[in-house]
């Protein structure tokens, strides 16, 4: 097993929490590395090859431990592509609430910015209008 690569500056924070909380896990780093295995060509490549060397030597027609096998394989393979699918609803989910915050919290800022040039504004606006003009014609 490998360890993840160290976080990166410009990772989003999620991607970030969440490659930790998987790193800490035995269980979740071996069904990672079997879902990136399963989804790779060398998968591809040795099961055909174990597929023709069973075909050819082991077993003769109509090979019914051969199919037994990739039954068998089959139901455990959806299982990792179900996992997969998890792990990726689960890391949007993550992105999508910080990037909430994030967004309420950019709002909020916006808001008491603007409320703030709004008083200012306001003030101005009252100290020019209501003062009165100076004998030599300035404010």
């Amino acid at each position: 097993m490998t360890t993840p690569p160290p976080p990166k500056r410009d990772q989003h924070p999620a991607v970030v929490k969440l490659r930790d909380r998987r790193a800490a896990s035995l269980q979740l780093r071996v069904a990672d590395w079997i879902t990136k295995f399963a989804g790779s060509m060398m998968f591809v490549y040795i099961h055909a090859a174990g597929f023709a060397v069973w075909m050819l030597f082991a077993e003769k027609n109509p090979w019914p431990t051969l199919t037994l096998v990739v039954s068998l394989e089959a139901i455990f393979l959806s299982t990792f592509v179900m996992i997969g699918q998890n792990r990726q609803a689960e890391f949007q989910q993550l992105k999508a609430d910080h990037d909430f915050r994030e967004q309420e919290l950019e709002l909020k800022t916006n808001t008491e910015l603007t409320r703030a040039i709004h008083r200012m504004t306001a003030e101005l606006h009252r100290r020019l209008l209501d003062e009165p003009e100076r004998p030599d014609g300035d404010r």
